[in-house]
């Protein structure tokens, strides 16, 4: 997909919901021709047999984090409000607590548990069914073992009726594949199935959370480059950073950055740039839609 910003967000105004439908009856919809209609359904545009590892896919460090103050919070929106805004991959540290998944930043409980989070993607996913989530799930703040804390997975898929969410698969599927349907990667021993986070056969991440901004950018800037180069794996590049500074401070410094650089002409060309988890990812205007563009 190759379109300037100013045509993205002309597309965006214009096309209605009535057209979207008109044109999903002719056969052609997901199949390339149709363009985006904004950053909820950006993905209309793409074709069906893309693998998801070629995507370039706006997202969110530590999704969930909204409140413990400033050295905790990651984020200011909501998760339906991250949807909506382009972001499809989505970080969620859960800890087993009573029987359930509550989501928290270390000790903070975010005053969100995990039903939460998956009636979010639900309702973004029925009422745009052309996309697709990729959901990192992470054991936070609790210690219980992996058995356990997969056993707790398995009871949100079949108890509680999450597994028709959820496409669980070994491998990174097609964009077809994995429409309508949340992407499990799966960063504990005992979630049952998903691909496994940080296998080095299937992912390449840059997350140096430990480098301070004027350190960090040169990292993120490189797996950029490395991704626009050298295709093939799913990359993952960290745009946030904890060190030194409370992360909105750290995102206010390195969000503009990274919008400069993928705003410059060398960039133009790049494609298929992975995963790109933000903190405040709605902080930097415009920000989402330039990761949207790369595709």
């Amino acid at each position: 997909m190759h379109m300037n910003r100013r045509g993205f967000l002309k597309g965006a105004a214009a096309l209605s919901a009535a057209g979207f439908l008109a044109q999903a009856g002719t056969g052609t919809a997901w199949a390339g021709e149709v363009q985006p209609l904004g950053t909820q359904d950006w993905m209309a545009g793409l074709d069906s047999a893309r693998p998801l590892r070629t995507l370039t896919v706006p997202g969110t460090h530590d999704s969930g984090a909204r409140y413990g103050g400033l050295w905790v919070e990651c984020q200011n929106t909501t998760i339906a409000q991250q949807l909506t805004s382009g972001i499809r991959f989505l970080d969620i540290r859960c800890r087993a607590f009573e029987g359930s998944y509550s989501i928290h930043h270390g000790a903070f409980y975010q005053h969100l548990n995990f039903d939460d989070v998956l009636t979010a993607c639900r309702d973004f996913l029925a009422a745009h069914p052309s996309e697709t989530v990729l959901m990192r799930v992470k054991q936070e703040y609790s210690e219980v073992s992996d058995g356990e804390f997969g056993a707790l997975f398995t009871d949100y898929l079949d108890r509680r009726g999450w597994r028709s969410l959820f496409l669980i698969a070994d491998a990174l599927p097609t964009l077809g594949e994995a429409r309508g349907r949340v992407v499990l990667l799966a960063n504990n021993g005992g979630l049952p199935g998903g691909i496994r986070w940080g296998d080095t056969s299937v992912f390449d991440i840059q997350d140096d959370y430990q480098a301070e901004p004027f350190a960090k950018y040169p990292k993120i800037e490189a797996q950029f480059r490395k991704a626009a180069a050298q295709p093939g794996k799913q990359y993952l590049n960290f745009v946030s950073t904890a060190a030194g500074l409370p992360p909105r401070w750290n995102a206010d410094r390195l969000n503009p950055k990274v919008h400069a650089l993928l705003n410059r002409p060398e960039a133009e060309g790049w494609r298929g740039l992975g995963i790109v988890p933000l903190d405040f990812s709605g902080t930097r205007q415009g920000l989402v839609e330039t990761l949207i563009q790369h595709n």
